[in-house]
């Protein structure tokens, strides 16, 4: 069992959801590759994939119209992926064993916390019930809660605002570069977990407090949780 420690302060923390507190993007990769392939798409990669890792999804079919000259409305193409990534959440989502620690360290402290993520508001339900990670966060934010996804800052003001917080006081823990860079655009510190290990020199992560190059596998509880404890101390000086 991990140590707890106290004095955190008016420390919150806000967390991504896709690719930080869970491996949500295998699903989301399906989804995409599924939907694409019924507008006429048949070989979208998972390579083609990483690129939209941290861009919301609204965002992504947008950007998938321009690159692949779909006719499709945009609404229509979103509704197509998110109705299967439904099916494929609900079904089986995989939660960081570390992020869910942390979050447990946090609760027991009564640190507040968010999570703020590009998904839809029924993809973020489908996710956080079936992992049971909703019993952990104060404040949950998605793309419908905002009117500019990442990088702008607009998540995560809106989740500094909910929590009460400032956001001088909030820490945000982020997978993809376009996450770390709304975290520095919101004037928060950030913990960067890149998923795609190879995109940890991707100018979003230059602004990041905390860089763990290798991903998840260099993330744990305990060194995150005293990390977090050290900063609050320092700005409580």
């Amino acid at each position: 069992m991990l140590e707890r420690m106290s004095d955190l302060g008016a420390l919150a923390v806000i967390f991504d959801l896709d690719g930080t507190l869970v491996d949500s993007e295998p699903n989301y990769y399906e989804a995409s590759r599924l939907a694409l392939a019924e507008y006429g798409v048949p070989d979208y990669t998972w390579a083609d994939h990483e690129n939209y890792v941290g861009v919301s999804t609204r965002d992504t079919v947008l950007l998938w119209r321009e690159r692949y000259g779909l006719r499709v409305p945009a609404e229509e193409l979103l509704a197509a992926t998110d109705r299967r990534y439904l099916e494929l959440a609900r079904a089986h989502t995989r939660v960081y064993p570390e992020m869910r620690a942390l979050l447990e360290l946090l609760a027991a402290d009564g640190v507040p916390t968010a999570a703020a993520s590009g998904s839809s508001p029924e993809a973020m339900t489908a996710v956080l019930t079936g992992t049971g990670l909703g019993a952990l966060l104060s404040v949950v934010v998605s793309a419908a809660d905002v009117p500019r996804g990442k990088p702008a800052p607009d998540t995560f003001l809106e989740a500094a605002r909910r929590l009460g917080a400032d956001p001088y006081d909030c820490v945000v823990l982020e997978d993809a570069a376009p996450g770390a860079a709304a975290a520095h655009a919101a004037g928060m510190r950030c913990i960067a977990v890149p998923y795609v290990a190879e995109q940890a020199d991707d100018p979003g992560f230059t602004t990041a407090d905390l860089l763990l190059r290798g991903g998840q596998k260099e993330f744990t509880a305990r060194s995150a949780y005293a990390w977090l404890r050290g900063t609050a101390t320092m700005n409580s000086a």
